[in-house]
C-alpha cells in the first residue's frame, strides 16, 4: 500500500521520477509505481508489522479462510501470516509494480496470489467470496471501496480496517444500514511507543473500547498513546425473512463473534 519513500539513490532518472511523482495523488496508479520503482521492492508494513496484529488476527480469522489482503504493497504481512498457518491469501494492489515485484518474490509460495486491482472496484471477484478482508488504510475513496469489501463478504465474514482515523472519521463510512456490520473497535499504540503512565494497571490491547450509542469515544476517554491506531472488525450480520435479506448494524463494545 504505501512505501517508505526513501530509496532510489541519486541520478537524473530518480530525480524525474520523484518530480513527477510529486505532481500525482494516492489514487493515482502512476503515483505507487513510481514510488515503488523508486524503492526498488524494499519491503514495509505500514502502521503495524504482522506481531503486533497478530492477537487480532488470530482472534477473528480463522486459519482456513480465504482471506483478501487490499492494497497490499510490499508489506510483510501476508507472508507472515502464511508462516502462521493461513493457506489461502489473495492480495491486490493498485500498482502493477508492486505486484510484480511481489508476485516473482513469493513464486514458491503456493498460498500467496497477487493481483493487480483497483479496491473501488473488484469486480472480478463474485459476490461473498472472501471470509475475510484486512486493509491498511487504502488511500482510496473510503465509500466505493467499502462497498466492495461489504459485496465480498460471506455472511458471519470479517473486515478488519487498521488506520489511524478514529471512529469520528471512520465510523460513519463503517456504519451503514446496508452493510449489515456488527462493529468491534480496538485500540493499539503505534510501534516503539512507550508509556509514562506507571500507575494504572495495563488492559489488554484485547479489550474492546467502549463507543457511544453513534458509535462516538465516549467523552473523556483518554488515548494511552496519542498517536495510536485504531483496529475496527467488522463482521456482517446477515439474516433472512423469507427471500429477502435483512441486514442489521449494531455497535458493540464486546469481542464476540
Amino acid at each position: 500500500m504505501y512505501g517508505t519513500g526513501g530509496g532510489g539513490g541519486g541520478g537524473g532518472e530518480v530525480s524525474g521520477r520523484s518530480r513527477e511523482k510529486q505532481s500525482l495523488n494516492y489514487g493515482d496508479p502512476l503515483y505507487w509505481d513510481l514510488r515503488y520503482m523508486e524503492e526498488g521492492g524494499a519491503a514495509f508494513d505500514w502502521y503495524q508489522r504482522y506481531s503486533a496484529l497478530r492477537p487480532f488476527v488470530r482472534k477473528f480469522v480463522p486459519t482456513p479462510a480465504r482471506v483478501l489482503m487490499v492494497g497490499c504493497g510490499s508489506a510483510l504481512m501476508s507472508e507472515d501470516m502464511v508462516k502462521d498457518g493461513y493457506v489461502d491469501i489473495m492480495n491486490i494492489d493498485i500498482s502493477s509494480i508492486v505486484i510484480e515485484m511481489m508476485r516473482t518474490k513469493y513464486a514458491h509460495v503456493p498460498q500467496l496470489k497477487y493481483m493487480q486491482m483497483d479496491v473501488r472496484d473488484m469486480s472480478f471477484f463474485r459476490d461473498e467470496s472472501f471470509d475475510c478482508v484486512i486493509d491498511k488504510d487504502a488511500p482510496v475513496c473510503a465509500s466505493q471501496m467499502v462497498e466492495e469489501v461489504s459485496r465480498l463478504l460471506r455472511p458471519g465474514g470479517i473486515f478488519m480496517l487498521i488506520t489511524y482515523g478514529d471512529p469520528s472519521v471512520r465510523i460513519p463510512h463503517l456504519n451503514q444500514a446496508r452493510y449489515g456490520w456488527k462493529i468491534v473497535l480496538f485500540v493499539i499504540p503505534r510501534p516503539g511507543f512507550q508509556s509514562t503512565e506507571v500507575s494504572c494497571p495495563k488492559k489488554s490491547i484485547l479489550e474492546p473500547v467502549p463507543l457511544t450509542e453513534k458509535g462516538q469515544l465516549p467523552a473523556g476517554y483518554v488515548l494511552e498513546d496519542p498517536d495510536s491506531h485504531y483496529i475496527y472488525v467488522c463482521k456482517k450480520m446477515h439474516e433472512f425473512m423469507g427471500t429477502n435479506p435483512v441486514y442489521r448494524n449494531q455497535l458493540e463494545a464486546d469481542g464476540e463473534q
